[in-house]
Order: C-alpha cells, then sequence, then structure tokens
C-alpha cells in the first residue's frame, strides 16, 4: 500500500502546501520536490507527472477522511448521531489542516475537465457514507419515508462543501467545528427530516 512509503508521504503532504502556497498552475515539481525535501527526480519514481501527484493526493487524504469517517460512526446508533458525525469530523480534519482545505475547495476546483471527472471518482466512497446514513435513516423512521435521497445527499454534501469554502474565503477568522451542530440542525429541517 503506498501510504507505508515514507517518500510517497512526503510528496504528497509536501504538494498539499506547495499547491495551497503557490496555486496549482504555479505549483512546480521542483518546488513540491524542495518542499518534500528529495530530488526532482524523485518525484517521478512515485508519479508520472503534476496532474498525477494532484489526483494522489485527493485520492490519499480523501481515503483518510473516509477512514476516519467510519471509525467516528462505529458504535453510533442512529442516522441522526451519524450525520452529526460526518459533518463534525469533515469540518475538524479540515480545520486542522489549511493547508488542505485550500487544496481541496480552491485549487481542485480549477482543475481542467479530465482531472475533475477523476477527482469525481475519488469522491464517490465519501458520498457513499453520506447514502448509507439517509439509507438507514429512512429504514428507521428517523427520516421522512418519501424523502427524495439523491437530492438529501446533494443537500447534505453542498452545504458541508459550501460551508468550508466559505471559511476558507474568509481567512478561517472563525472557528469551522463550531458550526458543525448548525448545519447539523439545519440539514435535518431543510431535507424534510424529523428533528
Amino acid at each position: 500500500m503506498k501510504r507505508n512509503r515514507p517518500k510517497y508521504n512526503q510528496i504528497i503532504d509536501a504538494a498539499v502546501i506547495v499547491i495551497a502556497q503557490n496555486g496549482y498552475y504555479q505549483a512546480q515539481v521542483s518546488k513540491i520536490a524542495k518542499q518534500a525535501g528529495v530530488a526532482d527526480g524523485t518525484i517521478y519514481l512515485y508519479f508520472k507527472n503534476k496532474e498525477d501527484i494532484l489526483i494522489s493526493l485527493f485520492q490519499e487524504k480523501m481515503g483518510y477522511f473516509v477512514e476516519q469517517i467510519e471509525g467516528e460512526l462505529k458504535g453510533k446508533t442512529s442516522a441522526s448521531e451519524k450525520l452529526y458525525v460526518l459533518i463534525k469530523k469533515h469540518f475538524q480534519i479540515l480545520s486542522e489542516d489549511v493547508n488542505l482545505a485550500i487544496v481541496t475547495q480552491l485549487e481542485l476546483r480549477q482543475s481542467n475537465k479530465e482531472l475533475r471527472l477523476r477527482i469525481n471518482d475519488v469522491l464517490r466512497e465519501f458520498l457513499h457514507l453520506i447514502d448509507q446514513i439517509i439509507i438507514e435513516g429512512k429504514a428507521n423512521g428517523e427520516f421522512q419515508p418519501d424523502l427524495n435521497h439523491l437530492l438529501a445527499r446533494q443537500m447534505i454534501f453542498g452545504t458541508i462543501d459550501e460551508t468550508v469554502t466559505t471559511w476558507v474565503m474568509n481567512e478561517q477568522k472563525y472557528s469551522l467545528s463550531d458550526l458543525a451542530k448548525d448545519v447539523h440542525h439545519l440539514l435535518l429541517g431543510g431535507c424534510s427530516l424529523k428533528s
């Protein structure tokens, strides 16, 4: 597994910092190598090009995201509680790594269409977590039985995503994690769910 390779991880972590500070298009491979403390050529032992670094970065970080959220969801019994945990953990991870928040919320959006399609493939795992919560909530009577689950998923993801983007655009002047409870309450009401 790639995550167990120290230089691979160094390069991924360095790429997050360099892309956040310089923007994707200005983030040369040489800057990433320098930040990672490796020779330029070492990058190409692990990645084909800068685009491959961005995709790998997103795969690794989103994989970590999903693992962390799944871990927190264990032992939670209600769909409402699971939704809160998902929102809170999402906000917590990004508030603890502002560079990652900048990359995921701003830089990934400016990439080309092919890159965005590959990124959407990676997002599926996260969206699947939201789907599971909605389906469970409908099945156990917490959520309205006729709730349009695809629309609910879109609203949940869109609200979480826009909340983080606004926080990034406002230069993190307030606590993102503190918004989790309000966002959770809003989503429960806004999706025609019982609160």
